[in-house]
């Protein structure tokens, strides 16, 4: 059995991988923003939850305060929270792009404030990307809460970009410790998040595919055989998947340079709380 912490997982695929994973033995530690639609998850699979705002990094303090209290050992963190936000450019209580930060920012500073438990537990961390990393995408090291170009799409693309170079680095700092860092596409899920994915690039690449859009359940296979398996015996660590099978990224999502410059930006972001 494992203890699985879930960010995202009040509905579509998280909340599938959860229903999944529990069915199958395992702890899983439900994580929503929502407390209601949290709870209608975790309650009827009898599974801990917690809830959090990943558009509040004071949130995601006391999210790893919790989990490392309760769960003294972590097999896998998937981070799973995200979603497009079509209003415009809006930046979050914290001074950050809202795409930005809830979809990579904060899986970042979550991942980075439970780092020592995850080490300890040789835990797998599985970030959630997408192929929109390749198809919207315009990357910019530089500018990477969209201050000086903002483009709903295009911010989504970067941020699952982002992830797959967090991954990179994740394993690059720390795999010859125990930890294993993947990155996966679900596919394009019927969800919620297709629903309101409204913006003119983003809305026509999920419109294109319409009642072929997958389930739900369809989409978190990926992420539970991940889950249930064990990197280096199952499948490769540092790599990125598409039903189940490896897939090439983005010549950019694949620059290791990039990825450690990545790194070093968002460790001057958040310098005020990781000091």
């Amino acid at each position: 059995m494992k203890t699985i912490v879930i960010t995202g997982a009040s509905d579509g695929i998280g909340a599938a991988a959860a229903r999944k994973l529990t069915s199958d033995g395992h702890r899983v530690v439900v994580v929503g923003r929502s407390p209601e639609k949290t709870a209608a998850v975790a309650v009827p699979i009898n599974a801990p939850y917690h809830l959090a705002d990943f558009a509040d990094l004071d949130d995601v303090e006391r999210l790893a305060a919790e989990l490392l209290d309760n769960y003294p050992h972590i097999d896998v963190l998937a981070n799973n929270a995200g979603g497009s936000f079509s209003n415009g450019r809006v930046e979050t209580r914290d001074g950050h792009e809202l795409t930005f930060q809830v979809n990579y920012l904060a899986a970042w500073y979550l991942t980075w404030l439970l780092t020592d438990r995850l080490v300890s537990s040789k835990a797998t961390v599985i970030n959630t990307s997408s192929v929109a990393h390749k198809l919207l995408a315009r990357f910019d090291i530089g500018d990477l809460d969209s201050e000086r170009r903002f483009s709903p799409s295009v911010a989504y693309g970067n941020a699952k970009l982002a992830l797959l170079l967090h991954m990179h680095e994740l394993q690059s700092r720390y795999g010859a410790k125990g930890l294993s860092a993947v990155a996966f596409h679900p596919g394009l899920v019927g969800t919620d998040f297709a629903a309101t994915a409204n913006d003119s690039l983003l809305g026509r690449l999920y419109g294109a595919f319409g009642s072929r859009m997958a389930s739900p359940d369809k989409g978190a296979d990926t992420l539970i055989w991940l889950a249930e398996g064990t990197p280096g015996i199952n499948y490769p660590a540092d790599r990125y998947y598409v039903n189940r099978t490896v897939h090439r990224t983005s010549r950019t999502a694949d620059d290791r340079d990039l990825a450690a410059e990545l790194w070093r930006r968002t460790e001057l972001i958040l310098a005020d709380r990781i000091r």
